[in-house]
């Protein structure tokens, strides 16, 4: 038997079927540790990760594929080894030493949901394996804590330099916000330059540790809070939000273009409130008109990462502090929740294995198209 390459073995994986894994992540510097002693192959393979649970079915693919492909192997070891690729970019790696990717959850409007998609979203990508962060900096109506029923205070500790801000925790997701910081009835009254300032703070002044995502749960519009994030920090990428109808459309291509003039990927585009199911008879209705998030996706040409149903289990997981992504995961609401969350997973990887960086900034005011 003539000895077996790596790419021979490459070029066998890259026939692949599994909807977790995206074959362009498959390269030679993927495989380590290569190798062959007669009739026994072993080897170590670095996947990114996009769902905890696919690794052992990822591995008797492989091997099937391996063993159908070279028939003289008597054993195959595979060790998967399961990494959230990193956005490498020395701005952001400076901001925020520890954070793979940051990732803005931004709507061009109120009331299409987007805090939700954000909380379900972190979890999700939480339950999933990754290491994640959620920064509530809808400053004006921090309703991240209520829905992921926080009510403590943040403890605060002296590091070698400066203070720092611990994050709170629950769900598997680290959490700052405004609303953990002052009372519950009290109105957070500010200028825009004091909730942009907040906002640098949420990232610099709070331990953050090592994360696989951070996530920027936006305030509705174009505003400040939007702006000083893009100047403080190259992000990843940005998530648009909107639901079915024409008038919430318009605004999320306002947000697109947003996004696309401080040169800020967007990611995709993820419609809420896409239809409803009638418990009593199962019948469907597009309360909110059907298809314009993939519309939009398709127009602007960006991903769509999936559709959400109206469903009263996800409100009342908001009010009550307990995310349907966490409370429900077999649900039908969880199991779009997690497509959704893999789906975004997956861009992301896209963009870091291709090598994307974010440009200087160039904002352009006025001129609007």
């Amino acid at each position: 038997m003539s000895d077996i390459t790596k790419s021979e073995i490459l070029n066998t994986l890259k026939k692949t079927e599994d909807t977790n894994l995206n074959k362009d992540f498959l390269i030679l510097n993927s495989i380590k540790n290569f190798e062959l002693k007669g009739k026994e192959l072993s080897f170590e393979i670095t996947v990114p990760l996009i769902n905890k649970n696919s690794s052992n079915d990822l591995k008797e693919k492989f091997i099937r594929l391996i063993h159908e492909d070279f028939p003289s192997l008597k054993k195959i070891d595979i060790k998967i080894d399961e990494k959230v690729t990193a956005h490498q970019d020395k701005k952001k790696s400076a901001v925020l030493p520890g954070i793979k990717n940051t990732i803005a959850v931004a709507s061009g409007k109120g009331g299409v949901g987007k805090s939700t998609i954000a909380v379900n979203l972190a979890v999700a990508l939480s339950q999933d394996g990754a290491t994640v962060g959620l920064i509530d900096a809808d400053i004006y109506g921090p309703s991240i804590p209520l829905m992921l029923g926080l009510k403590d205070k943040p403890k605060v500790f002296q590091s070698q330099h400066s203070m720092k801000i611990l994050p709170l925790s629950n769900y598997g997701v680290k959490v700052i916000s405004i609303g953990v910081l002052v009372d519950d009835n009290a109105p957070v009254i500010w200028r825009g330059p004091m909730a942009s300032g907040a906002v640098k703070q949420f990232m610099t002044d709070v331990d953050w540790g090592e994360l696989d995502y951070l996530i920027f749960d936006l305030p509705p519009g174009t505003g400040d809070i939007q702006l000083t994030l893009v100047q403080t920090i190259p992000l990843t990428g940005a998530v648009i939000v909107t639901t079915p109808q024409e008038v919430s459309l318009i605004d999320a291509r306002k947000a697109l273009k947003m996004f696309s003039r401080v040169n800020v990927p967007v990611l995709g585009v993820i419609e809420n409130m896409s239809y409803f199911i009638a418990p009593d008879t199962g019948k469907k209705y597009d309360i909110f008109g059907t298809g314009g998030g993939s519309k939009i996706a398709a127009e602007l040409e960006v991903p769509f990462l999936g559709g959400l149903p109206i469903e009263p289990q996800i409100r009342i997981g908001g009010d009550n502090g307990v995310p349907i992504a966490f409370d429900s995961p077999g649900s039908v609401q969880s199991k779009i929740m997690a497509e959704i969350s893999r789906n975004l997973s997956a861009q992301v990887n896209l963009r870091n294995i291709n090598g994307g960086q974010s440009s200087d900034l160039e904002i352009i005011l006025g001129d609007d198209e």
